[in-house]
């Protein structure tokens, strides 16, 4: 796709997702995983996966960093705002003044963290269950606001986005000889299927009805996974992405599994594994010049504290570049996934 022709595709969906009064296309918008979807939630936390200095957030509003790993938005926040939503959700564990500020829904979403509980454990993250434990608790604060007629009404209404895996393979199984040495690749992928069947189940039970989960994306093209798993190849890592293909495959034939399961349910994963890899494959195609490492420091290996003021040699224009360390996209690849992905969630927007 070129850069004019995504223009062109971005403009349509806008034009179909907002309605002509300005109004949010959906009441909410709600966020559980990892650092895909983390817009600032592990900012109080003693840990290394949080992204709350510069250079993060340097193409970002006001150019603070706000705990995206990222130059700029998040997929997330694009999609927010393509929706009609003026500001983008908050981090609700960091949130000091709720309030009205709960209305428009919230991210629970926390880096680090994963399917699998040890993952999260690893890294001194919020774990997909303490997620959850939130969500009850925004729930309890929204009633107060809201009341708690229009409460349950935006519970119901709003869209939730799941999204986890890619640590839970680079950060924990591929790295950690209590997963590798035990479970096979496949096995594992097996296992972190069945926490994402239990935690769909929960999050149901919590009045979820509108569930779009995002697949696993080509993780062996990661700058990170191919400087380190690569060796002295310059190819993305085939055994880590026929693992993601693997899992892709459970995670869809569980979903539909779980749309017979639990009454009322819309539940929709969305497609993001080819558009990853077609990007990283052809990235002029998509107005990229370099797609083989990030934009911070040598692009290499850098990611969390390695990304920080001090790396020397941080591009200048992160636009040109797929990924802005070595394990997150940037802005302008976030923006395009963003209208991807809308218009793979529209069975959730009607």
């Amino acid at each position: 796709m070129s850069t004019s022709a995504f223009s062109t595709f971005f403009l349509l969906v806008v034009v179909f997702l907002v309605p002509i009064n300005g109004k949010p296309k959906v009441p909410a918008l709600f966020t559980f995983g990892d650092s895909s979807l983390d817009v600032g939630c592990n900012n109080n936390l003693n840990t290394l996966a949080k992204a709350n200095y510069s250079p993060y957030g340097r193409d970002f509003e006001n150019h603070i960093p706000t705990g995206r790993f990222c130059n700029g938005k998040l997929t997330i926040d694009y999609a927010s705002e393509t929706l009609g939503f003026t500001s983008h959700q908050p981090p609700y564990p960091t949130l000091n003044i709720k309030g009205d500020n709960l209305l428009n829904g919230a991210s629970f979403a926390s880096s680090g963290s994963g399917y699998h509980e040890s993952t999260a454990r690893l890294y001194n993250v919020f774990t997909m269950n303490e997620q959850l434990e939130f969500f009850k608790d925004y729930q309890r604060e929204l009633i107060k606001v809201a009341g708690k007629p229009n409460a349950l009404s935006i519970i119901s209404g709003g869209v939730y986005l799941v999204g986890a895996g890619t640590g839970d393979f680079l950060l924990n199984y591929y790295i950690n000889p209590l997963q590798y040495r035990v479970y096979t690749a496949y096995q594992f992928s097996d296992i972190l299927v069945q926490s994402y069947s239990d935690f769909i189940q929960k999050l149901y039970a919590l009045g979820a009805r509108k569930i779009g989960v995002p697949s696993l994306v080509p993780i062996g093209c990661l700058p990170a996974a191919i400087t380190i798993f690569g060796f002295t190849s310059n190819k993305c890592v085939s055994k880590f992405n026929n693992a993601a293909i693997y899992f892709n495959q459970r995670l869809n034939s569980t979903s539909l599994n779980l749309l017979k399961m639990l009454p009322g349910l819309n539940l929709k994963v969305l497609e993001t594994y080819q558009l990853f890899y077609d990007i990283v494959s052809k990235p002029s195609q998509y107005g990229f010049t370099e797609a083989r490492k990030g934009c911070c420091g040598t692009g290499l290996i850098e990611l969390s504290i390695l990304c920080n003021r001090l790396a020397i040699g941080t591009c200048a224009d992160a636009s040109k570049y797929v990924f802005w360390d070595s394990f997150h996209p940037t802005d302008a690849f976030n923006k395009i996934m963003a209208a991807h992905l809308l218009s793979e969630a529209s069975p959730l927007l009607s």
